[in-house]
């Protein structure tokens, strides 16, 4: 696709999907470095299949891997990546006021 200056477009899907996939490769990189929330960040991505293929079991054991620091990554280890425990999950928010 050229636009009317003759440059060559790149579709917004596929930019978008390129991103994605840097996106993952760069938590990938941090995850391996130890950061526990680009471990759990992973472990979302490969859960959901994004930026790279959906696998269920290295999703989990990515989870598992920050887990063994932070426990509450449980909570969050089906969400969309980038959910992470702190956004609505906290046990305060969950409690129900029974005062009223």
């Amino acid at each position: 696709m050229e636009n009317s200056e003759g440059q060559t477009r790149v579709p917004l899907k596929e930019v978008i999907s390129d991103c994605v996939k840097r996106w993952f490769e760069d938590a990938l990189k941090e995850a391996k470095a130890g950061d526990t929330g680009m471990q759990v960040l992973v472990g979302q991505m490969y859960y959901s299949g994004y930026g790279v293929a959906r696998d269920v079991q290295r999703g989990r054991a990515w989870i598992s891997r920050a887990a063994k620091s932070r426990s509450s990554v449980w909570k969050v280890s089906d969400k969309h990546p980038g959910y992470n425990a702190s956004d609505s999950d906290s046990e305060d928010e969950l409690k129900v006021d029974n005062t009223k």
